[in-house]
């Protein structure tokens, strides 16, 4: 018997949930971090009462951390 549109929905529904959760973990994880948000490469740029934070060095860290970590996970599911 085929499962229902409906339960593929759900299932899809209940991934993205926890997903938004882990992902909120993480970021509040982050926000702890004393370093994270203040590397060589962010650049901040304020004038009166206009502030632009470009976190260009941290962006960068997290890709190259992100990357190795999802390399890892799908050498080891493979």
């Amino acid at each position: 018997m085929e499962p229902s549109p409906l339960s593929d929905i759900a299932r899809i529904l209940i991934y993205t949930g926890v997903g938004f959760i882990l992902m909120g973990a993480l970021l509040f994880l982050f926000s702890k971090l004393p370093a994270l948000g203040h590397l060589p490469g962010d650049i901040v740029w304020e004038r009166g009462n206009v502030r632009v934070y470009i976190p260009l060095g941290t962006m960068l860290l997290l890709s190259i951390i992100l990357t190795i970590v999802l390399n890892l996970l799908a050498r080891l599911f493979q």
